[in-house]
């Protein structure tokens, strides 16, 4: 389930725009060179930093975040399978820079293509999936198109499903942050963006990541390099440590090594200034409750989501819970039912409220159940009968 964060500066409403949190620093005092970039929080969106976040500017292969994630949505909703074939077309074998060399007519599992555009940034690998799923590569541009007006990506627009150059295509700091984190809430997909080297074809063709984070930073996990003469370099850097994972991106760094020392700068930035508390785990056990008119007298009660806090690090975090049960439970109830909520506040003010669910199911007593617990009553006083009393 969703995990609910909340942020010791400021707290988000659900209809409020993100927080920004860094204070006084600029780029030149965290050693950053580009055009645009932002740090964000990945489970909430929330903005540690961020430096000319909504400027159009053109993204080159970053755009394949975006090619990612609506091939995991349809791998995730079932209409597709990772061991689907794929079969190469002309039009997708035609397609130059970054490759993975596809020849008309081949076939490739899902799976490969994934390894290709994640790892290898494969231009065609995108074409020959985007005709796979949508029957032809600008069918499946307005599907991006669609799915970037869908998340509130305000400054994007697609031509191509490979960031190719091309007027008009164009997206910013800001909406690649949005992307990213809607497809690593996918996470199957971080089993091809942290490949470092792999091989496809029979170990015949190799696979080298073309974003050296993932070897040489601690805890990078994705997620997609970019360039081209008109974006110049550009990166959506990943990496969780500790329960916390972080998004950097950096668009149009001159050269590809400040591209990478940039979203390094960011991430240590906001690995070195903030921690994640987890207050509430979703499936925790909170309480045993009393069941009215079931077959189980009791029912054990979970959280239904997480509730995390990330605070300055060195700062308090005075977080308070309170219980409130419904005051009568009655059967019968499904496992997941809702029969309270935790309310969590900082500093008297409510920040959270975490639905209470039941773990496990109980069926509603029968007739014959309740004539027999009402004679108990009568003869017993309720109490437990043994096995040699009879009613």
């Amino acid at each position: 389930m969703k995990k609910i964060i909340c942020f010791l500066i400021c707290v988000c409403s659900i209809m409020q725009s993100v927080c920004v949190f860094a204070e006084g620093e600029t780029a030149a005092d965290l050693g950053i060179n580009a055009k645009a970039v932002i740090l964000v929080e990945e489970s909430s969106g929330n903005v540690l930093y961020e430096d000319n976040p909504d400027e159009r500017l053109p993204i080159a292969s970053v755009t394949k975040i975006m090619t990612m994630l609506l091939i995991m949505e349809a791998v995730d909703d079932g209409k597709i399978t990772l061991d689907d074939m794929v079969s190469v077309s002309e039009n997708a074998m035609s397609y130059g820079g970054s490759t993975m060399f596809l020849e008309t007519g081949e076939q490739l599992t899902v799976n490969d293509m994934l390894k290709g555009i994640a790892v290898a940034s494969a231009n065609d690998g995108c074409v020959a999936m985007a005709e796979y799923l949508a029957g032809s590569e600008s069918a499946f541009v307005d599907m991006m198109n669609d799915k970037a007006r869908e998340l509130g990506m305000e400054n994007t627009h697609f031509m191509n499903t490979n960031g190719l150059d091309e007027d008009d295509h164009y997206s910013s700091a800001r909406d690649v942050s949005i992307m990213s984190r809607e497809l690593i809430k996918h996470k199957t997909i971080f089993n091809y963006t942290s490949i470092w080297m792999d091989t496809l074809r029979g170990g015949k063709f190799q696979l080298a990541n073309t974003n050296k984070l993932i070897r040489f930073y601690d805890g990078a996990n994705g997620l997609k390099t970019g360039s081209t003469s008109k974006a110049l370099c550009c990166l959506s850097a990943s990496a969780k440590r500790n329960d916390m994972q972080l998004i950097a991106v950096v668009l149009g760094a001159p050269t590809s090594a400040q591209r990478f020392s940039s979203a390094k700068a960011l991430l240590d930035y906001g690995f070195a200034n903030y921690s994640v508390n987890t207050q509430i785990t979703a499936g925790d056990k909170i309480q045993d409750v009393k069941v009215e008119k079931g077959v189980d007298d009791e029912v054990s009660v979970v959280a239904a989501d997480t509730f995390s806090t990330l605070i300055k690090k060195g700062g308090e975090d005075n977080i308070t819970t309170e219980i409130i049960m419904n005051e009568v439970i009655y059967a019968p109830l499904e496992a997941g039912d809702k029969v309270g909520t935790m309310k969590i506040s900082r500093d008297g003010q409510t920040v959270a409220e975490i639905d209470l669910i039941t773990a496990g199911s109980v069926e509603k007593k029968g007739i014959g159940l309740i004539i027999k617990d009402f004679l108990r009553t009568i003869f017993y006083g309720g109490r437990t009968v043994a096995q040699n009393d009879s009613v």
